[in-house]
């Protein structure tokens, strides 16, 4: 059910990225919107470990991502779209960037 929900929501951004009459705006914001879709699956199996917080009413155990931190490194330009929503996701992550060009002569 969840893979069939998730496939219908990244069908319905394509298909709206795809439309001639979508402007800048909406454009930018879909792919930030598959960009967090994308992250969201790309981080569900990463390791995590138990730390214990003090909440305003006790402390508990509670799991957060364990490791060091992460790095969102987008292929210029086509990544670099959906690097905002990866970071909705992970804010603290830092952000590299790798630029590939194509040799025209040799392609």
């Amino acid at each position: 059910m969840y893979l069939l929900i998730l496939i219908h929501l990244y069908n319905t951004k394509i298909s709206l990225l795809r439309d001639k009459n979508t402007g800048t705006y909406e454009f930018r914001s879909l792919v930030g919107e598959i960009g967090m879709l994308m992250g969201y699956e790309a981080l569900s199996d990463l390791p995590t470990e138990e730390i214990e917080i003090t909440t305003p009413i006790e402390t508990c155990k509670t799991p957060v991502i364990s490791g060091r931190k992460l790095a969102i490194v987008p292929i210029l330009r086509a990544g670099l779209g959906m690097v905002d929503g990866i970071t909705a996701l992970v804010p603290s992550a830092k952000i590299g960037h790798i630029g590939l060009y194509r040799d025209e002569k040799d392609f």
